[in-house]
């Protein structure tokens, strides 16, 4: 059984989440609900929950003010956000979950249902840094992202990565050092994750970082030649929209 808590300012969304909680997952027990960053941060040193549902926006502070009060995150984090703001493309790259309000039964399910995969595999601070990393360097290009394989956490720069392959529910990331590391999860969501940073999916199956493009030969869908002396296909259907994409380079 998971030991968790919620800080949360608002009380009608703390009583939402104990609800959906208690009605639908089987897993999860909550312990103890907080609505300041001050009563959490205690609350959580009395308690020493297994997973923390914490709100962003928290009064006058945010949630990452609760997480730097502690020199090493042993938790597990799920945020809860009423906006997709800035902050929560660092979340996604920090390989942490989070929740929409009002919190959707099915988004729940499937958070703790990933939280329940990885419990206790001590990869929380890790992520945690990379998000304050990111978080610091916001509207710097150069990030990172924390990858999840099934024996480690691989802090990688987003710079380095020349391409993604996807294998059904699994993806192949190559790197500029020639490295290739299979995470199980689909291209869909790195093209979420590396779409604003110059990648292109060019077919079905790949996801090109456009920087490490060496030349294109056209044809019906065509092949991009990347530095890395790979070959891609393009599919007939993404050609145009490439070709639209390479003309605003």
């Amino acid at each position: 059984m998971i030991r968790a808590i919620i800080v949360d300012d608002e009380k009608h969304c703390i009583d939402r989440l104990e609800q959906l909680i208690f009605q639908y997952i089987e897993n999860v027990e909550i312990v103890g609900t907080y609505s300041t960053v001050e009563t959490g941060y205690e609350g959580i040193k009395k308690l020493q929950p297994d997973l923390i549902f914490l709100d962003i926006q928290i009064n006058d502070l945010v949630g990452f003010d609760l997480l730097k009060k502690f020199d090493t995150i042993n938790f597990h984090v799920i945020f809860t956000t009423a906006y997709e703001n800035y902050a929560m493309q660092a979340i996604k790259f920090s390989a942490f979950d989070y929740l929409l309000k009002p919190v959707d039964v099915d988004d729940l399910k499937i958070a703790t249902k990933r939280l329940l995969e990885k419990h206790f595999q001590n990869q929380n601070d890790v992520n945690y840094q990379v998000l304050l990393q990111n978080l610091m360097n916001i509207k710097n290009q150069t990030k990172k992202i924390a990858i999840q394989t099934q024996t480690e956490t691989i802090l990688l720069n987003i710079q380095d990565i020349i391409r993604c392959q996807s294998d059904i529910n699994y993806t192949t990331i190559y790197t500029n050092n020639k490295k290739k590391i299979v995470v199980a999860k689909t291209l869909k969501d790195f093209e979420a994750l590396l779409k604003p940073y110059n990648f292109f999916r060019v077919h079905n199956s790949h996801l090109i970082n456009l920087e490490y493009m060496k030349s294109y030969d056209k044809g019906k869908g065509g092949y991009v030649h990347m530095l890395d002396e790979s070959t891609v296909e393009v599919s007939v259907r993404r050609k145009e929209d490439f070709m639209l994409k390479l003309s605003e380079l």
